[in-house]
């Protein structure tokens, strides 16, 4: 496992709910079992919102254990065994981010269509909105403090330090390891998955994604719009981008 490896022929950068962790359990398995046959040369990446513990629950319910974590919509950077935080990749967003959890709240405090999510944070708030009763406001306030938001699946409101997000984090990780840009897929299915289309590697953004994010990527020549759900759509793209070795999907 890592992606320090030079001989791994493809790096799975995936978001999790609705993607790598959408389809039916038949898809799921088929995709699961591909990658773990070919640990040694298939690295996987786990693109999320979710935070850490949620992601080491997974792996010991049986889901492929990712090489590297990038969490909390960009700002988490975790490897390992244990899947712990690496200080050295994420010092650049904690410096981003610095103090703000405190500032950003008190920002938000009185915008209507916010509720903060129950979640200890590091370097993000993020909350659950109303898309009826959300003000541009909201958005305007966040922006002129010098932060980044993004909204997604008519649910999810996040404040991010501004430049930090999943796309350019991802880069950063793969320019860590000098990891090629054509051994790369992404795969997505909500508009925080965004970013990762915005990157110079092979996208997919899987059959059950948000027609929002769909109409931003349509037409973005790296992007594959798969017909099938999730993890079957991840195998569609694994194919359809040339990544595909020895044993179909």
């Amino acid at each position: 496992m890592g992606l320090a490896n030079g001989n791994k022929r493809l790096v799975l950068a995936t978001d999790l709910d609705g993607t790598f962790l959408g389809g039916d359990d038949a898809q799921r398995a088929a995709l699961y079992d591909w990658i773990e046959a070919r640990r040694d040369e298939v690295s996987l990446v786990f693109v999320t919102g979710r935070d850490l513990p949620f992601v080491r629950a997974l792996a010991d319910q049986g889901v492929p254990r990712p090489d590297f974590v990038i969490g909390d919509v960009g700002t988490t950077i975790a490897g390992g065994e244990g899947i712990e935080p690496v200080p050295e990749l994420e010092l650049p967003i904690a410096q981003a981010w610095g103090n703000a959890s405190e500032r950003v709240r008190d920002l938000l405090r009185d915008e209507p269509g916010l509720t903060l999510q129950p979640t200890p944070f590091r370097y993000r708030m993020s909350y659950y909105y109303e898309p009826a009763t959300l003000r541009p406001s909201a958005r305007e306030k966040v922006e002129a403090a010098g932060f980044d938001c993004i909204t997604s699946a008519d649910i999810y409101f996040d404040v991010l330090p501004r430049g930090v997000s999943k796309g350019p984090t991802l880069i950063r990780l793969m320019e860590h390891f000098a990891v090629p840009r054509e051994r790369v897929l992404v795969a997505g299915d909500t508009l925080n998955d965004l970013s990762l289309f915005r990157t110079p590697y092979a996208g997919v953004a899987v059959g059950n994604s948000e027609p929002a994010l769909v109409a931003q990527v349509s037409g973005m020549p790296n992007v594959y719009l798969s017909p099938r759900p999730g993890a079957a759509g991840i195998a569609d793209a694994i194919e359809r981008h040339g990544f595909m070795t020895e044993g179909a999907l």
